[in-house]
């Protein structure tokens, strides 16, 4: 009877093990040290960053949403609760009792009854046996710190949204209240980032070439009413001698002198070029994201029938996400059936049957933080007709064309520049517009962005580098009414890959899911594990 308790009892510990058993392949504690130093020496001399973590956000009443890190606190860290502070400093301190450190990690309290309802936190020891700090506090001890942050010549921070709620106690609101408190947070004494690159321009710009300034201002002011309606900057589009321009040149070259400490351009600047080069181990896990998203796309293409809803296809995508383990979707998916697949970012994904449709599908896992971004577009009675084919097939073109283009050093404009020839062509071949030149709405948007711990990572957008990681995504919508012949009314196709740029030329990590409308075809042909899988009919 004893040696049978023992082994019910070491049979017991083993299920219990593997039930509490969670990924082990996260970023790690080196990883996100690097990235802190890396930071850190940039920073000039007598300089502190302050990144705080995301807060928990309502959903309805006492539900919140699921909890997703702020990606930049993320990538400094590797901290996945809410209500933290990161306080970065350029050279060691010392404290009362002598220590030195150059880093400090706030984090929400250990809290008994809390963790009972809501989950296990981290706490100090936490922070520093699984995060690697050496110097880690509960999030209410900065509240109550003596860190004069007026001391030093700039304190780093990133704009505040203001958005979150009043939960009391050592919460986002709180903390970042306190620290306004702290620093003389003053929000009026601050120049935006695009402001500050428009005065910048305007300053150090000759006159005699003042014509270039104003057509970058011209520019930005068309999607900044910032820019648009400062009078400094009106003033100096609207002078109509040299010496007028001279003088509002002046005003403004005052106007960048800082009036306050606290910087709100440093970090965002910074931390896009570091984002935007990924390391051996992001690229590990980015690619398993794109794998399981590309995987998911092939799973739907053996599944999907015409009678099928907008919904229950991307169930089938997001049941392929979890089955591999992805946490969440990178962004909410995207599932346009006929007319609705010309809407950019359809999300309702309500349509009951997707009938003979074309069926746009635009989904992203998210694998331990970062996001695939993959886009198919298919037939959903598996074949193509004549004239979604010619579409289909000049957006392709234009995809392939693109790509050819992410090479190092390349300019990341020119796969759009080449999409946009390829398919203006194409479009008055087919007839549909008058003219090669011709302004139309048929491919609204760029082709080429960042993708990572955000679905649109930061970046500079300025040349292809090694280990970039960038989407390639041509499309082009006939929304029903266009001014063009009927036939092509209701036809929406986008084609989206990730990309990495390598030194031996472009990869795509998307590539799995089948491209061209043969190989869709092809594998709509095939039986899927979901044929059989049918439920009880509720509305019988």
């Amino acid at each position: 009877m004893k040696i049978s308790k023992i082994i019910l009892v070491f049979f017991l510990s083993l299920g219990l093990k593997g039930i509490s058993q969670t990924p082990t392949d996260y970023l790690s504690k080196e990883f996100h040290k690097e990235r802190r130093d890396l930071l850190r020496s940039k920073m000039p001399a007598n300089s502190v960053a302050v990144v705080f973590a995301n807060p928990l956000r309502n959903r309805a009443n006492d539900v919140d949403y699921v909890f997703h890190q702020d990606p930049n606190f993320y990538y400094l860290t590797g901290y996945r609760e809410p209500n933290g502070v990161l306080v970065l400093f350029s050279e060691n301190q010392t404290d009362e009792k002598g220590n030195t450190y150059n880093e400090i990690l706030y984090v929400q309290k250990r809290d008994e009854r809390a963790e009972q309802w809501n989950g296990k936190r981290l706490g100090v020891l936490g922070a520093t046996k699984e995060l690697g700090f050496e110097m880690a506090m509960d999030a209410d001890q900065f509240l109550e710190n003596n860190i004069d942050f007026k001391k030093y010549d700039k304190v780093f921070i990133e704009k505040f949204n203001d958005d979150y709620r009043n939960l009391g106690g050592a919460d986002v609101y709180s903390l970042v209240k306190s620290f306004k408190e702290k620093a003389g947070y003053d929000p009026s004494l601050y120049l935006s980032r695009m402001k500050e690159y428009v005065y910048n321009n305007i300053s150090e710009t000759p006159i005699e070439s003042s014509a270039n300034v104003i057509s970058i201002i011209d520019r930005l002011a068309e999607r900044s009413s910032e820019i648009k309606e400062d009078e400094l900057i009106k003033g100096y589009k609207a002078a109509e001698t040299d010496d007028l321009k001279k003088e509002f040149q002046q005003k403004i070259s005052l106007a960048l002198k800082p009036k306050t400490n606290i910087d709100l351009n440093f970090l965002p600047g910074n931390l896009a070029t570091m984002r935007e080069i990924k390391t051996e181990a992001e690229i590990k896990l980015i690619t398993k994201a794109v794998r399981i998203s590309a995987i998911g796309q092939i799973e739907v293409m053996k599944a999907m029938k015409p009678h099928m809803s907008e919904t229950e296809l991307q169930g089938i995508h997001e049941f392929v996400y979890k089955k591999y383990g992805a946490e969440y979707e990178g962004y909410p998916s995207i599932v346009g059936a006929g007319n609705n697949g010309c809407i950019l970012h359809y999300i309702e994904n309500n349509q009951t049957k997707v009938g003979n449709n074309l069926v746009l599908m635009d989904l992203g896992a998210e694998y331990r933080g970062f996001t695939a971004d993959v886009t198919r577009t298919i037939p959903a009675n598996g074949k193509f007709t004549k004239e979604q084919k010619q579409i289909y097939d000049l957006v392709y073109d234009a995809q392939e064309a693109g790509i050819a283009l992410y090479t190092i050093g390349g300019s990341m404009q020119a796969p759009r520049q080449v999409a946009i020839k390829i398919i203006n062509e194409g479009l008055f071949k087919l007839g549909i517009i008058k003219s090669v030149d011709e302004r139309h709405n048929y491919f609204p948007h760029g082709t080429s962005h960042h993708i990572g711990l955000d679905v649109h990572d930061p970046g500079n957008y300025g040349n292809f580098e090694e280990n970039m990681i960038v989407t390639m995504e041509p499309g082009i919508y006939i929304p029903d009414g266009s001014p063009c012949d009927k036939k092509w009314w209701g036809i929406g196709i986008r084609i989206e890959d990730d990309i990495l740029v390598t030194k031996n030329g472009p990869v795509n990590l998307s590539g799995e899911a089948p491209r061209t409308t043969e190989e869709i075809e092809k594998m709509m042909a095939k039986n899927s594990v979901l044929d059989d899988f049918l439920l009880p009919d509720l509305d019988k």
